[in-house]
């Protein structure tokens, strides 16, 4: 009993590693069918500026070394902040807050969060000594979510918000946090901004976007 005890909670843990624990209670209590509409989120996309050029002047090894102390790092802020990591692609996170629980904060806690990712990868070395930059945007509106997959679950999301918040990181500046309108007008009054202006947001055409620059 005390093996099967201790089975039952290494695989609870493994699967908590890999879905939100209110997903992960549902898929056990036989729910084949996870998906689920939430009105107010806010999706964050940080990108390391600079990755690619390590990867082609450090060892595999030295490489994967970076890259797992930095998204280590960033995976514990998302915790302190409650934001539900999604997945790393390469050298991209990807989270989103107020999913899969509501939170009428969602959009302050994920700038939050952007504000001190962006710090510590700007104090953040290399072993070697190298600096690197993160390029992170931010979007908020209405989107789904859900498991899909069969022999490996993934936890996703998906919606013209998570899009757009894709498109706030790709388009945006190294070592700034860009945020699209709707982002800005919830939390133009907890944080310092400075509007970037029309920028041409490719697939939704011009957007005036802004810089969260501090906390007030």
């Amino acid at each position: 009993m005390h093996l099967l005890a201790v089975e039952q909670e290494r695989s609870e843990g493994l699967l908590l590693n890999i879905l939100p624990k209110q997903i992960a209670d549902r898929l056990k209590a036989g729910e084949r069918r996870i998906a689920d509409s939430h009105m107010h989120a806010t999706v964050l996309f940080a990108d390391l500026v600079g990755s690619t050029a390590l990867a082609l002047e450090l060892a595999p090894d030295a490489l994967i070394g970076v890259l797992n102390d930095v998204f280590s790092r960033i995976d514990d802020l998302a915790q302190r902040h409650e934001v539900e990591k999604i997945r790393t692609i390469g050298d991209n996170w990807m989270g989103v807050s107020g999913v899969p629980r509501s939170r009428p904060d969602h959009a302050q806690a994920a700038v939050r969060m952007a504000l001190d990712v962006r710090d510590f990868v700007e104090r953040y070395r290399t072993p070697d000594g190298r600096s690197l930059a993160v390029r992170i945007g931010l979007n908020s509106g209405p989107l789904v979510a859900g498991v899909i997959g069969k022999h490996k679950f993934v936890y996703d999301i998906w919606s013209d918000t998570v899009n757009t918040a894709s498109r706030m990181e790709s388009q945006g500046i190294a070592g700034r946090i860009q945020v699209s309108q709707a982002t800005y007008a919830l939390v133009k009054d907890d944080f310092v901004c400075e509007e970037r202006g029309a920028i041409d947001v490719r697939g939704r055409g011009p957007m005036t976007t802004y810089f969260v620059l501090a906390g007030r």
